[in-house]
């Protein structure tokens, strides 16, 4: 036998473990029984939902304006 024969069997059981690792470590989302379960790193994947918020994303500061254009008519009437 070779030299170069010699590591093949030791390579291949190598790679055949690393793949396994690699696969086992890997955490992905399973169909099971109908369910989709959660990857096992899922407290730490990023947020993929936000809340929807108000439409008029500046609700506060017209009310605000508002406010003080009434502020200043009422003024300018006295």
């Amino acid at each position: 036998m070779s030299a170069a024969n010699q590591g093949r069997p030791l390579r291949k059981l190598l790679a055949g473990l690393a793949l396994t690792a690699a696969v086992a470590l890997t955490g992905c989302q399973v169909d099971v029984g109908g369910q989709i379960l959660p990857s096992p790193y899922y407290m730490t994947d990023d947020v993929q939902y936000f809340a929807p918020g108000p439409e008029f994303k500046l609700s506060k500061e017209a009310a605000a304006l508002r406010a003080a254009h009434a502020e200043q008519a009422a003024q300018a009437r006295r």
